[in-house]
């Protein structure tokens, strides 16, 4: 049994082909050579296509194809790695809203900050095991301060790796893991924490 495994990094994906029983690589590629570009409208900004992460994931898939060593319907397995803390945005037609605000874009700092403060620090660390930061909840409450026409047409929020597995199966899905790391998910009631993300989303910008 093969599996392909799929890595969304911020310069280029990589691909590889695993054989399941012993963990080998027997074919990997990645896509683009050059780095992908990092677009960066102002000072501390850093937003990337989730559209070419789709793109230059077919092309890595389709390179890795290329090299023959294996039967691609032996595939029977596929999992994706990706780069933290993006914020993907998409419409009830599951289309791409805006670039996505990546890991390393500071702009939302100061939100995640005062939600910090306004949550309360013990509370946030308890139940969020973190203060929200910089993280894609604050981003997501930049959005709604900045660009609230944009805003109201969201149908769904995604992470990097959730969008590509959307890509792949026409399903938006998630995990715990990848809640967590967007602030998205209460460790101590096991649920997603509406109220602290209330409070985020509508602190005064």
């Amino acid at each position: 049994m093969l599996l392909l495994g799929i890595d969304l990094g911020t310069s280029s994906i990589k691909v590889s082909v695993i054989e399941a029983a012993s963990g080998s690589i027997i074919a990997a590629a990645q896509y683009p050579e050059t780095e992908t570009p990092v677009i960066a409208l102002q000072p501390g900004w850093a937003e990337q296509s989730p559209e070419e992460w789709w793109s230059n994931v077919q092309q890595a898939i389709l390179k890795v194809h290329a090299t023959k060593k294996y039967d691609p319907a032996g595939i029977k397995a596929i999992g994706i790695s990706y780069q933290m803390h993006g914020l993907v945005l998409v419409d009830k037609q599951q289309q791409v809203l805006r670039n996505s605000i990546i890991w390393c874009d500071s702009r939302a700092v100061e939100i995640g900050n005062r939600a910090f403060d306004t949550i309360g620090h013990e509370r946030s660390l308890s139940h969020l095991l973190n203060s929200p930061g910089n993280f894609t909840a604050a981003k997501l409450a930049w959005v709604k301060a900045n660009e609230p026409e944009l805003y109201g047409r969201i149908d769904k929020i995604m992470l990097p790796g959730d969008f590509i597995a959307m890509k792949l199966t026409g399903e938006i899905t998630t995990s715990i893991s990848a809640l967590s790391e967007g602030i998205f998910w209460d460790f101590k009631n096991s649920n997603y924490p509406k109220k602290y993300l209330t409070i985020l989303v509508l602190i005064k910008q």
